[in-house]
């Protein structure tokens, strides 16, 4: 499907936007447009990957005439920019507004002048029934790239999303802030220790990725099955990985923080689809079949939400062979 395809990739210079990158200049694409505000991670990024069908653009989402001209041929877009971490959002809340829900119009209407065929957007567990600002920001997102498959005209284009929790070994997760820890001999903090959250490897989300853009309709929003962990079964994992003997402090849970992650609320049930390895969010348009690669949920089975509350959880020995797996330690 990407033989000899144009692709844009906003926040390309981002830990996804790199393994994104990676993994697509292993097919027959065309070309590969990063379009990011960050000039020293464009660089890092050129001198790291030699690939002539790369191509590096400063710019940022808030600039709609920018984004435009970056735009031009491209045949994909997939939305990876935002302002992401919940306590920036908390402290500068318009700006989290300016990225996340402005920069998606300005990429939205942006693809609509361009011809684009495709264009989808990573979303977040965040936007579901949000609790803080960045979550806000993420389900207008969400909502701002459904809703364009209403207004599109005679546009050949699909727009769609896919939503997850936090990467496995992301910037200021869990995994790569107590291995620092380890290595300059300070004590581990953790939050909470009955918390919850998702686990999905980078490989699991850009398989995510790869299924939505191939089985995509427009939109639909892509929510994979997933197992959870609690905080400290992944803490003790990691300690006993690498006999760590540093002292353990409990810290207080930060501004706008959940305490377990949602990733489909018992209302979007109504409107959710499956297959083996994805729930399918598609709310029901007027006039048309919806086609869907999957059957409706059982309602009676889902009335309650998809949280890592209730899903099941991975043990600490399940946590270690991950960890190994995925080269963490």
């Amino acid at each position: 499907m990407f033989d000899g395809k144009k692709i844009l990739i906003t926040g390309g210079t981002g830990s996804l936007g790199q393994a994104l990158t990676a993994k697509l200049l292993e097919t027959n694409v065309n070309t590969i447009r990063i379009f990011s505000r960050d000039e020293s991670k464009q660089v890092q990024m050129q001198s790291g990957i030699q690939d002539k069908r790369l191509r590096f653009l400063i710019g940022d989402i808030r600039d709609f005439h920018r984004l435009s001209r970056a735009l031009e041929g491209i045949d994909i877009v997939i939305h990876a920019a935002a302002l992401k971490h919940v306590p920036v959002a908390e402290y500068n809340p318009f700006e989290a507004v300016k990225t996340n829900v402005d920069g998606t119009q300005n990429l939205i209407e942006a693809c609509l002048d361009n011809n684009v065929k495709m264009a989808l957007a990573i979303g977040t567990d965040k936007a579901v029934s949000p609790f803080n600002t960045y979550g806000a920001t993420k389900f207008l997102m969400e909502r701002l790239f459904v809703s364009a498959n209403y207004y599109k005209g005679n546009r050949d284009i699909k727009f769609l999303c896919v939503r997850y929790g936090n990467v496995l070994g992301s910037s200021n997760s869990i995994v790569p802030i107590i291995r620092k820890q380890i290595v300059e001999k300070k004590k581990i903090t953790i939050t909470d220790p009955s918390m919850t959250r998702f686990t999905i490897t980078m490989n699991e989300a850009l398989e995510l990725i790869m299924r939505a853009l191939k089985n995509g309709k427009g939109g639909e929003i892509f929510v994979p099955k997933l197992k959870a962990y609690r905080l400290n079964d992944m803490k003790d994992a990691i300690i006993e990985l690498t006999n760590c003997k540093n002292q353990v402090e409990e810290m207080s849970v930060r501004p706008g923080e959940k305490f377990h992650e949602i990733l489909i609320n018992r209302e979007e049930f109504r409107n959710t689809y499956e297959n083996e390895q994805d729930f399918i969010i598609h709310e029901k348009q007027t006039g048309g079949e919806i086609k869907i690669n999957g059957t409706p949920v059982d309602k009676d089975k889902w009335k309650m939400d998809y949280s890592s509350e209730n899903a099941e959880l991975l043990s600490k020995k399940e946590l270690k062979e991950i960890l190994i797996r995925e080269k963490f330690f």
